[in-house]
């Protein structure tokens, strides 16, 4: 990448004009106001529609889109659902490939993700659009988004593995809306990507079906999938959903990959967290998936169509964590709230502090180069170095595009 010589306040965004005359720039970038700007070559072409594999043609003249089990049925020029899977010459398409809804550098534990490369900066990326219809959606400006000018940045698979690179990221992220809907978009990003040995983390609903189930999980490294309750009722009425599908991701995931597991349950007040459902949720995952998948109990904020449901107590969430360890839970979180002690890894056999969370930021470090307990020498489940990564807290917005 060759530095571009903007002048400091150039950021409007980034002078259209002066980036209209690079002609030959796949990507060059300039730090200015905290943030990195990129040209992008992708922005300068409309291959943004790709062809898609899981639809097949109904005998109404229908084409059915077999993603994810809503199974949109549509007719020539029809969207789905998800808005960005379409009908187009009998075929369903991608329409926003190459296109996102922004790329920043995040921690990896804002995924969130505790013992997948703690410490470490993710390149994150979404797009537009979402299979599910959540009622309390928190990106509700992303994934509810039927504009297209939602999709103001782009980048192709080899721009954004190239500025993962660049900017020291050892691992890319489809996040804030679900990636199964993208599919082809990070399917080829994760290719690149594995190329340059960064790896890819996938955070999703995991409502899709077997076949994309199955291609999802050979090409991303690690997924963070929220379990939003353990009723389907709750799937249905506020979700738009089914819970089996999901369960059926996970236990897909975590027993037939090595694809690196943890589970989010963002916590309702007066709609999914009962005693008795949390308690029927661990149990369930303890059974299925182990005592070594990490459980994140998210606190929710009024949003989207649920501003009349007042914000998670931190002690809900602190009651939700215990109710987890006592089923058998060995790595239990507290998220979106300041929790030292909720948000830190501890030993699950002397108890031992493993690993310090202060919001984002890493403090005292008890795991040997081998990923055991430096006191007792018991082995704590997850992909971790030798060393912590230094990225910390810091969130830095990247214009793939000017």
């Amino acid at each position: 990448m060759n530095l571009l010589p903007l002048a400091a306040d150039s950021c409007s965004p980034c002078k259209r004009e002066h980036a209209a005359g690079i002609v030959n720039a796949v990507s060059s970038a300039l730090r200015t106001d905290g943030c990195v700007h990129i040209v992008s070559a992708m922005a300068r072409t409309n291959e943004s529609t790709v062809p898609t594999e899981y639809w097949s043609r109904l005998d109404d003249g229908r084409v059915v889109c077999e993603l994810c089990p809503r199974a949109c049925k549509l007719s020539e020029g029809q969207r789905g659902l998800c808005f960005v899977r379409a009908r187009e010459n009998d075929a369903i398409v991608l329409t926003t490939y190459g296109r996102s809804s922004g790329f920043a550098v995040d921690p990896i534990e804002k995924k969130p993700l505790h013992h997948f490369l703690p410490g470490t900066p993710v390149f994150s990326f979404g797009t537009a659009g979402c299979n599910l219809t959540c009622k309390f959606c928190q990106n509700w400006d992303i994934s509810k988004s039927r504009r297209m000018d939602t999709l103001a940045d782009a980048a192709s698979p080899e721009e954004i593995a190239d500025a993962a690179a660049r900017l020291g990221c050892r691992s890319v992220a489809f996040t804030y809306n679900d990636p199964v809907i993208f599919l082809e978009y990070a399917r080829d990003v994760a290719a690149v990507c594995k190329e340059r040995e960064i790896r890819t983390v996938a955070v999703t609903a995991g409502y899709v079906n077997p076949a994309p189930r199955k291609e999802l999980g050979r090409f991303i490294d690690a997924a963070n999938v929220d379990l939003k309750a353990f009723d389907e009722g709750f799937y249905r009425n506020i979700s738009g959903g089914q819970l089996q599908p999901v369960l059926d991701t996970l236990r897909y995931l975590r027993h037939e990959t090595d694809v690196w597991l943890e589970i989010t349950n963002l916590v309702i007040p007066g709609h999914n967290d009962s005693d008795e459902e949390l308690e029927r949720m661990c149990a369930w995952v303890v059974e299925h998936l182990g005592p070594d998948v990490p459980m994140h109990f998210s606190a929710f904020h009024p949003d989207w169509k649920m501003r009349d449901v007042p914000p998670t107590p931190p002690a809900t969430l602190t009651r939700a964590r215990a109710i987890a360890r006592r089923a058998g839970v060995r790595y239990a979180y507290t998220g979106n709230v300041h929790d030292a002690e909720g948000g830190s890894t501890w030993c699950h056999s002397c108890g031992a502090l493993l690993i310090e969370r202060d919001w984002y930021e890493l403090g005292a470090w008890g795991l040997t180069a081998d990923g055991r307990c430096t006191a007792c020498g018991t082995l704590c489940a997850g992909r971790f170095e030798a060393r912590p990564g230094t990225w910390g807290s810091r969130r830095l917005p990247v214009a793939m595009s000017a």
